[in-house]
């Protein structure tokens, strides 16, 4: 079980930059191949932008021709909460990080093998932790 992190929207406003914030407290959306991990594949692993939990491994991203970096499964499936989200006319699951409660972005069913799901996140949600050269 993952402790729960509570801050102030003053502590996150202080913590976030203005986009991060907006998508990680107010659960907006990057424009499409606008953020800085949606093309690529670099070594690491994805952290939370707000709380640094460890998210999804660089092995599970894909491109998904979005414009949105996406992966077909966390890292640990304990570290992600998803919830049903209904705005914007459709029926979606938002992805969430289970320590801060940061808006992430949607999973989708239409991913690749092995695990037939998309996790489309947006890059602004994500700091990169690179691989350590062998």
């Amino acid at each position: 079980m993952i402790e729960k992190l509570d801050r102030s929207e003053a502590e996150w406003r202080r913590l976030l930059s203005p986009e991060a914030f907006r998508v990680l407290r107010e659960r907006g959306t990057e424009p499409a191949f606008s953020g800085e991990h949606a093309r690529g594949k670099v070594a690491g692993t994805f952290r939370c932008a707000g709380c640094g939990l460890e998210l999804f491994d660089s092995a599970a991203k894909f491109d998904s021709g979005t414009g949105w970096p996406s992966f077909h499964q966390p890292a640990h499936p304990d570290h992600v909460e998803e919830r049903t989200d209904m705005s914007h006319g459709m029926i979606r699951t938002e992805v969430l990080c289970a320590r801060c409660g940061g808006h992430l972005g949607h999973r989708f069913p239409d991913g690749p093998r092995p695990t037939g799901q998309r996790y489309c996140i947006n890059s602004v949600a994500l700091k990169l932790d690179p691989a350590a050269p062998r």
